[in-house]
């Protein structure tokens, strides 16, 4: 019940206080933990994310409520619910109320002034009303970003965010792998430019949201921060 960006201020207060931080650190973030590391890095960034290991992250946004794929077995139930939250979300109350509904990105809505004027996201993504050229400063300043995606991931909707996709504008069935969204092509925070400087690596694990094991959390730590 406090904001995305109340929920990175503190983050980041906390980081400052340990000493042992303050020449640069490997952030790891789990779901919608790592919203405070991307928010950390766009707004801070200081002292320095060095590696964001990104696990099955929200860090795109989601468009749907967990398990609820409007697509999917209960899709006029959850399309219901997608419309009406897309309704409610972009409004400064809303916005300053609840962490989820700042990193909700309804591709229905993405266009109004509402979203651009209000939505949280939309600012850290540089797609609303104005342009913060910090963020992107700081966001192809990390060394790297290794992204992992659970294949099928039923809580992050679509799982293809967590490749930095998203859906098409306009629908809540086509999705846009992370070369074709306008944030890469137009390199609004600064996605094109780390990506062709070869600092985005992907992988998967082949079940459902956070399931992962010990072994391949050390496997991914191992091969990117060693």
């Amino acid at each position: 019940f406090k904001t995305m960006n109340w929920n990175v201020d503190e983050f980041a207060k906390n980081i400052r206080k340990d000493a042992q931080l303050k020449d640069g650190f490997n952030c790891v973030g789990f779901s919608q933990g790592n919203s405070l590391c991307r928010g950390y890095i766009q707004k801070y960034n200081d002292p320095p994310v060095q590696n964001f290991l990104s696990v099955h992250g929200t860090v795109s946004g989601v468009a749907g409520f967990p398990h609820c794929d409007p697509s999917g077995l209960l899709g006029p139930v959850c399309d219901a619910i997608s419309k009406l939250c897309g309704d409610l979300a972009y409004t400064s109350l809303t916005q300053s109320l609840l962490f989820q509904a700042d990193y909700f990105r309804d591709p229905n809505r993405v266009s109004t002034d509402a979203y651009k004027t209000y939505s949280e996201l939309a600012q850290w993504n540089n797609e609303g009303n104005t342009v913060n050229a910090t963020y992107k400063a700081n966001f192809v300043a990390v060394k790297q970003y290794i992204m992992i995606k659970a294949k099928k991931d039923t809580m992050v909707f679509p799982n293809e965010g967590e490749h930095w996709g998203h859906f098409k504008d306009g629908s809540l069935k086509e999705v846009l792998p992370m070369k074709e969204t306008k944030w890469y092509t137009d390199d609004l925070f600064g996605l094109k430019t780390v990506d062709e400087a070869g600092k985005i690596q992907f992988d998967t694990t082949e079940g459902d949201h956070l399931q992962f094991t010990q072994e391949q959390l050390t496997g991914w730590i191992t091969k990117y921060f060693v």
